[in-house]
């Protein structure tokens, strides 16, 4: 069987580690010619040396001039027509009541203005290229309330409905809106998630909520929600749009 997108030109944010670098490798192991994008120019070089053909663009997210250019290189490799939209942060992992304006600030800056910008940049590429699929990238937490996060929770709120708006508003012009939603993921953020709580036994006590969460009775793997991405990037999903897909080992059955 031909690879699933080969011959097709796609970009993927926050590819230089967790998420995105899975998803970065999984669809170029498809035949896709990527850019990929991330601030960390170090494990963005790294992700592209298993990526043949990829390009690497160093950038920001909260930045409009950088997705520009993003977008600018990306029309140089040919019609665009997937994008995934990895970049994310956990933010502080603090109490709401002592959280400090300027971390919600960033948070919300890079989850939410950061993927709108992308969108903003790529959407008229993929468009002019007749159509083509796009995938965010929100969480469980934008599905159900987070107690520990509530900040993070409410920006992955916003990318799901984000999603589901322009889903709805792009769809006449063939282009497809779809955003996961991972549940707890072996990935460097989840690790950050248990060491914010404190000491050693808080640390455990964290992982062993977050653990007892998933009926399937273990955390994600990166390469299980890029299978999922894959999924909803590919022709198999050419009747889906506007969805909110949980990987989340049952957390939200």
């Amino acid at each position: 069987m031909a690879p699933r997108f080969a011959g097709r030109v796609g970009i993927v944010t926050g590819a230089a580690s967790g998420l995105g670098r899975a998803t970065a490798v999984a669809l170029a192991a498809e035949g896709a010619r990527l850019i990929l994008a991330d601030r960390d120019a170090e494990g963005l070089a790294g992700t592209a040396a298993a990526c043949p053909g990829a390009v690497a663009v160093p950038l920001d997210v909260t930045r409009a001039a950088d997705q520009k250019a993003m977008a600018a290189r990306a029309a140089e490799l040919g019609p665009v027509t997937l994008l995934a939209t990895a970049a994310g942060t956990l933010g502080a992992a603090t109490p709401w009541e002592t959280m400090a304006e300027a971390d919600f600030d960033t948070l919300f800056a890079v989850n939410v203005k950061g993927t709108w910008l992308t969108l903003q940049a790529v959407l008229p590429l993929i468009r002019a290229a007749g159509g083509g699929a796009i995938v965010t990238f929100a969480s469980t937490a934008g599905l159900a309330a987070s107690p520990a996060l509530p900040a993070y929770s409410a920006s992955k709120g916003a990318v799901v409905m984000m999603t589901r708006s322009l889903a709805l508003a792009h769809a006449p012009e063939g282009i497809r809106i779809n955003c996961v939603c991972p549940g707890s993921i072996e990935t460097p953020m989840l690790e950050a998630t248990f060491r914010a709580a404190g000491d050693a036994a808080a640390q455990e006590a964290r992982r062993a909520a977050f653990l007892a969460r998933h009926p399937l009775g273990r955390f994600g793997r990166a390469g299980e929600v890029a299978e999922s991405v894959l999924f909803l990037l590919s022709d198999a999903a050419a009747f889906t749009t506007g969805v909110a897909l949980p990987v989340d080992g049952g957390r939200l059955a």
